[in-house]
């Protein structure tokens, strides 16, 4: 019986532009194992707030993060980290991360020919947030962090734990809608939205399904296209978020470069990438939200599960309002969004 080495370099010689999430799911293992077979990289202790406080001192890297339909590639360089508990985040203008480091396991140093990068996993071995050098990253800092945090005490039989099962949500017969309304009518920032769902046990699609009249919509991924044209066209600044159990990663700014290749819809500018897998979307939605603010409106697209793939948003900081071109684009693209 072939190891698991030669399975993997098997297929990666067959295929030599495979990535290695996609080789792992051919091979029905996690992509950590992958990793962690590799003699060129170096499992680092699990001391994940001490290492991200290590990342500005590569210089400009180029973040990655991504969940099963989505990517999101960020070139910039880190600010120091902020954690209160297992909850924390890096903000900048560059990079932008919200982190949530109770599924957090792994971490390696990778070495992939002229590639060297720093990635995290979860604890059932998925991948949570990766950071790679590029030609402007400083390469000596890179080497110091790795043997700062090197795991001497590594061993490639790697405890991969079940994801656990998410709760199944209220049936939508017990979800008292006249309260679930009023609560959505009384937020006051989107981010109560999440703990308003959690409190009347519904999902987010049976939420959007059942939101107060006016304050959702499905449209087309035509229309989702022709507003991200719009956007572009007319350079209005926007915010884009994708992210997994662990990371959420955000890029703030406009997008230029529009590319449908295949099944893949992608932003490919100089500093943001993203790569959105057509095949993965189930459903998506203009939404509305309150807020001390006003209106926020987002674009939510869902996967068949009703988890998020991308999250679109204007571009706004906190305390100010929706800008006015994000809103606008939105009600011309089709007037019943108002």
């Amino acid at each position: 019986m072939k190891s698991l080495v030669e399975k993997y370099n098997k297929l990666k010689n067959e295929n030599p532009k495979a990535r290695i999430r996609d080789i792992a799911n051919q091979l029905g293992v996690k992509e950590v194992e992958l990793i962690a077979i590799s003699n060129n990289n170096i499992q680092l202790k699990d001391e994940f707030e001490a290492i991200l406080n290590e990342i500005p001192q590569l210089g400009p890297v180029m973040a990655l993060t991504r969940n099963e339909f989505a990517v999101h590639e960020r070139k910039g360089t880190y600010n120091t980290s902020e954690f209160h508990g297992k909850m924390g985040q890096v903000v900048g203008p560059d990079i932008d991360l919200r982190l949530f480091l109770f599924s957090w396991k792994f971490a390696f140093a990778v070495i992939e020919n002229d590639k060297k990068s720093i990635q995290f996993f979860a604890k059932d071995g998925s991948a949570i947030h990766k950071i790679y050098l590029t030609k402007s990253s400083n390469e000596i800092a890179f080497d110091d962090l790795v043997e700062k945090y090197r795991d001497n005490n590594f061993s490639k039989n790697l405890i991969i734990e079940a994801a656990p099962q998410e709760q199944s949500p209220v049936s939508t017969e017990k979800i008292d809608i006249q309260a679930f309304q009023q609560d959505w009518l009384a937020l006051e920032n989107t981010h109560q939205f999440f703990s308003m769902l959690k409190k009347h046990g519904v999902d987010r699609r049976h939420a959007l399904q059942h939101a107060p009249e006016g304050y959702s919509q499905t449209i087309s991924k035509d229309k989702f296209k022709e507003i991200l044209q719009k956007v572009a066209k007319e350079q209005i600044e926007i915010m884009v978020f994708i992210g997994n159990k662990g990371c959420i990663q955000i890029h703030s700014g406009a997008i230029n470069r529009l590319v449908q290749a295949d099944t893949w819809y992608n932003i490919l500018d100089q500093k943001f990438n993203m790569h959105l897998n057509e095949d993965g979307i189930a459903d998506i939605w203009v939404v509305k939200k309150p807020s001390t603010n006003g209106i926020i409106s987002s674009i939510e697209i869902l996967d068949t599960a009703g988890e998020i793939i991308v999250q679109f948003f204007g571009k706004r900081n906190a305390g100010v309002p929706e800008p006015e071109g994000w809103k606008k684009v939105l009600t011309e693209i089709d007037n019943s969004i108002s």
